[in-house]
């Protein structure tokens, strides 16, 4: 291989400054590092060490070389060091700055995911309004058959606490339950996305479903008293592990894409992790939040308390989507595009 070394160098030089740059904020142990940020790190690793070893057979500058070497040598131990450090990616940096910042990157997908779900929801409400018998075959769950009215009367006629030495088990199995779903609702992203469209489709059926026979029935208040609380971390969750499948399924297809299959999966792979995992935190949080509050009706506890607590989480998980990291996030990128 024959290069021109002074015009090697003159390129090459500024990535060596930056990761020499980078060492110094490592030394320095006041910066917080982004996903975005370590990925560019250990890109310059990799350059400056490829580089290191294309200059080895020329006789070129010996500081040049020494100080190639030694920046390569401190690069390598902080890639494998194995001490604890106790400001790079901790779990909030991860749960406040890489979870909204990998949703906000795929929102489209969000919106596709919300689109589908919202298509259900007409198609299951639409059928219940026409023929309230439909719902025996809609609704899965034995509960939702009967008459609504009923349902809250005999909820409004509890005065005891009826999950009493029992609400951590159901807490526990509502959780397992849903995170199943929202997995698979990920990982039929697998079917070019077929499978999460046929999941995301047939929860908005249900939710539509139920929505209009218990609005039909007079008992609205009921419904947002008891879905709400719950429902406003839940039912996002779902949609953005669809939104994950999507992502997942686009990543297959690379529909005008110049990248291979490989180099797709790099630069998603790491995205479809955090969002199930933020799935999964969100999930935990609805499943105590269904077990120690959804389940308890008037006159225990009153539907406009419900309703509000239910308001300000939605409103408040909103905002932290589309706005927590949001600077970080910035800065990561432009960096990474240096």
């Amino acid at each position: 291989m024959i290069i021109n070394v002074q015009h090697f160098v003159a390129q090459e030089e500024k990535y060596w400054q930056e990761l020499e740059s980078f060492m110094n904020r490592l030394d320095l142990n006041q910066t917080e590092f982004s996903i975005q940020d370590i990925e560019r790190f250990h890109y310059l690793y990799e350059r400056t060490s490829a580089d290191l070893g294309k200059l080895t057979t020329y006789a070129w500058d010996p500081e040049l070389r020494m100080y190639l070497e030694k920046l390569v040598s401190r690069a390598y131990g902080e890639i494998h060091e194995t001490r604890e450090k106790g400001t790079r990616l901790r779990f909030l940096s991860w749960l406040t700055v890489e979870f909204p910042g990998a949703f906000r990157r795929h929102h489209g997908a969000f919106i596709m995911a919300c689109m589908l779900t919202l298509v259900g929801c007409l198609l299951g409400g639409g059928a219940v309004a026409f023929d309230g018998d439909v719902k025996q075959i809609l609704l899965p769950f034995d509960h939702l058959h009967g008459s609504p009215t009923e349902r809250v009367a005999k909820e409004e006629s509890v005065t005891t606490d009826r999950l009493e030495g029992h609400k951590s088990t159901f807490s526990a199995e509502l959780m397992v339950n849903n995170i199943r779903v929202s997995i698979m609702a990920m990982a039929l992203g697998i079917s070019w996305g077929i499978g999460t469209i046929i999941v995301l489709f047939y929860n908005g059926v249900i939710l539509g479903a139920v929505i209009v026979d218990y609005m039909l029935n007079g008992q609205t208040r009921f419904l947002l008293g008891w879905l709400l609380p719950h429902g406003s971390v839940e039912i996002p969750a779902i949609l953005i592990a669809g939104q994950a499948g999507l992502t997942l399924a686009h990543t297959l297809i690379g529909k005008g894409s110049p990248l291979t299959l490989k180099e797709r999966f790099r630069h998603t792979g790491r995205d479809l992790v955090t969002l199930i995992g933020g799935v999964a935190i969100m999930l935990v949080w609805a499943g105590i939040v269904e077990a120690f509050f959804s389940q308890y009706h008037e006159p225990y506890l009153p539907y406009t308390i419900k309703i509000i607590f239910g308001s300000i989480s939605l409103i408040i998980l909103f905002v932290f989507l589309y706005r927590s990291g949001l600077s970080s996030n910035l800065e990561a990128e432009k960096g990474c595009q240096k």
